[in-house]
């Protein structure tokens, strides 16, 4: 049983709004040296986790750590710190009629609970966020990057217990079921949970638990080649998308081509034919790219192929008429995450960034941005698909909510 541990977390959680923001701003930059200072013992525990998983796996690239990726994670806390304090500031004032004065004020949530899988950047991210923003965290990573995790965590809790704060406010659950199961019973020890990683992990918690969550990560991303698309700026876009990082919930998965785009097909995907990216054509791009794609990487589609978040080195194709049947097809296979289309055509760019239902919908731009460090934020948390309170890249704003304060000089209420 961990809800004694909670409790602790939740009385903690109470002391760190009233810390100064450059005390804040301290630690952080203190933690971030110390992470760097014990690179090594990070990789050590890192390369226990690596061994128990296959490289052809696709969550290895996620799994794995190394010195320019842990220089990375240090890097991105001290952005973090610096950044301005999201609580505390004043959202709106209304002076009533009465003389009552009303302002709303960002505040921190209190605990944040994280769920996520193999993914050992996520923990030090998550504490800097939540530790910026004025809250505490309670974790719960996946067992194969278990070891990483509880590296990083001793570093961040070495820091804390030497500036004299309870190491609590970065708690890191055991990488087990039960854990799981006890954050999403935690209602009023845990504030809001988030959990990260594929579908599958998603669906559970937004189903299983009773505190309240924020949906993030599962990305399933369609890049649509419009009549007007220029070729050359589209192979590269789309190349970006697919193979930067195959495992990350930005990496595109579908690519929609209008029909009278399809001689230009083989001109689109040979840069990925050179990362060996495996395509699922439908019949009309099947055709388009037979002989001018290796045969070894084309495949027909089914209808498995769409509204897959394939997390490797494979793609699907599908033909479409016109922009609307390409809109349509977003709407019945995507995951409200990243779309794009590629296009020279400013009145299709407008209604397809109007019509279609995604946090981030591009234009003329990979997929692969949809992340806080190259939206200005610092880092995040995660990606937010859902609608009510954050949508897309979630850095320290979307980690407050706010309360009203309200002022007077005695008003009574007739």
């Amino acid at each position: 049983m961990i809800s004694g541990l909670l409790r602790e977390v939740k009385e903690a959680s109470v002391t760190l709004p009233l810390l100064p923001p450059e005390r804040i701003e301290e630690i952080l930059l203190k933690v971030a040296d110390k992470i760097e200072e014990q690179t090594e013992t990070i990789l050590a525990a890192n390369a226990v986790d690596l061994s128990g998983m296959s490289s052809g796996n696709p969550d290895y690239d996620r799994l794995m750590l190394t010195p320019e990726r842990i220089a990375d994670i240090a890097a991105d806390m001290r952005r973090v710190a610096q950044l301005p304090s999201p609580y505390g500031r004043q959202i709106s004032k209304t002076v009533r009629p009465n003389g009552m004065v009303i302002r709303k004020i960002s505040v921190p949530f209190g605990v944040i609970g994280v769920i996520y899988e193999a993914r050992p950047n996520v923990t030090a991210d998550v504490f800097g966020l939540c530790f910026k923003s004025g809250s505490a965290c309670v974790l719960k990573g996946g067992h194969d990057a278990d070891n990483s995790s509880r590296a990083i965590v001793d570093v961040i809790c070495g820091v804390l217990r030497e500036e004299g704060l309870p190491e609590v406010l970065c708690t890191l659950l055991p990488a087990n079921r039960e854990s799981a199961a006890e954050m999403m019973e935690a209602v009023g020890d845990i504030d809001v949970i988030i959990p990260r990683g594929g579908r599958g992990l998603i669906d559970f918690v937004r189903k299983n638990s009773r505190v309240p969550v924020i949906e993030t990560g599962a990305g399933v991303c369609h890049t649509y080649i419009d009549l007007s698309a220029d070729i050359e700026k589209s192979a590269r876009v789309v190349c970006n998308a697919k193979t930067r990082r195959v495992s990350v919930c930005n990496a595109l998965d579908c690519l929609i081509i209008h029909k009278e785009r399809l001689a230009s097909l083989p001109d689109i995907c040979l840069p990925l034919s050179e990362k060996g990216v495996m395509i699922y054509a439908d019949e009309p791009a099947y055709d388009a790219l037979r002989g001018k794609y290796p045969d070894t990487l084309l495949l027909k589609a089914d209808e498995r192929s769409y509204g897959t978040e394939f997390r490797d080195y494979k793609m699907a194709v599908k033909t479409v008429g016109s922009m609307e049947e390409a809109m349509m097809h977003i709407a019945r296979h995507g995951s409200h995450h990243s779309e794009c289309i590629m296009s020279e055509n400013p009145d299709n760019i407008t209604r397809f960034q109007a019509g279609v239902d995604a946090a981030c919908v591009y234009a003329n731009v990979s997929t692969a941005f949809t992340d806080g460090g190259q939206f200005g934020f610092g880092a995040e948390i995660g990606i937010s698909t859902q609608k009510l309170h954050a949508r897309g890249p979630m850095g320290l704003p979307e980690l407050t909510t706010y309360k009203y304060f309200i002022s007077g000089d005695g008003q009574t209420r007739q």
